[in-house]
């Protein structure tokens, strides 16, 4: 993701007034779209399902704040957003509007009308992360989408790899390398179990691209 569009960069420390949506909360929006095949991957939107209302992931979708139309948000490494905190070496991630065009590409939302690039614009690995309530011990479906386009001569890279942490330590890593003639992005679900390592889980998902892969998609986050 690059400066050439609509953006408004958002400090550590910074108070945000929040747009709440119906996705901010623990039930994900219904879509009319196609349902992908486990493991699969679709430029259109993902159809969530009734385990969402047991999600635990708070605004799994990135509703929250609203992005200007075909633009971005972006947030420093330190900040807050929502239920979400942005961590990581020093850099950004961006909340992108799901009209954002660039290059010939667009990059719609996985589900919602948002979605956050975890590339930012200094393209470091950055991630987000969110605290959880747990029962030490409990298992827990953790499911993710991840975004790609293939770009091999331009700004956007082939690939798109995101690693997921659990408490710190890395547990599961996931790669999409979908998109190959397509100039829409394409969005890959991924499935993991993770065992809750104590009453206070943190998941966090971190940008594994190369510096300077301008786009690593993340949406569509459940925890049942």
């Amino acid at each position: 993701m690059s400066i050439m569009a609509p953006l408004t960069r958002f400090a550590a420390g910074l108070g945000v007034a929040f747009a709440m949506s119906a996705c901010s909360g623990t039930l994900m929006p219904t879509h009319v779209a196609s349902v992908p095949e486990a493991g699969g991957s679709s430029p259109a939107r993902i159809v969530s399902s009734t385990s969402d209302m047991l999600n635990l992931v708070r605004d799994g979708s990135f509703e929250s704040p609203i992005a200007p139309s075909g633009g971005f948000l972006v947030f420093n490494v330190g900040s807050k957003f929502s239920k979400w905190h942005v961590v990581g070496a020093a850099g950004d991630i961006g909340i992108v509007s799901g009209t954002f065009a660039q290059n010939g590409f667009t990059f719609p939302a996985g589900c919602g009308a948002q979605w956050v690039d975890l590339t930012g614009i200094r393209t470091t690995g950055v991630g987000v992360a969110q605290k959880i309530a747990t029962v030490q011990g409990s298992q827990h479906v953790l499911t993710f989408s991840v975004g790609n386009v293939v770009d091999p001569n331009g700004i956007f890279g082939t690939t798109s790899t995101v690693n997921v942490l659990v408490n710190g330590a890395q547990t599961f890593k996931a790669v999409n390398k979908k998109g190959v003639g397509s100039k829409v992005q394409v969005w890959k679900r991924f499935t993991t179990t993770i065992t809750a390592p104590s009453n206070s889980t943190t998941i966090t998902f971190v940008n594994a691209d190369p510096a300077g892969d301008d786009n690593n998609g993340l949406d569509c986050i459940t925890l049942n």
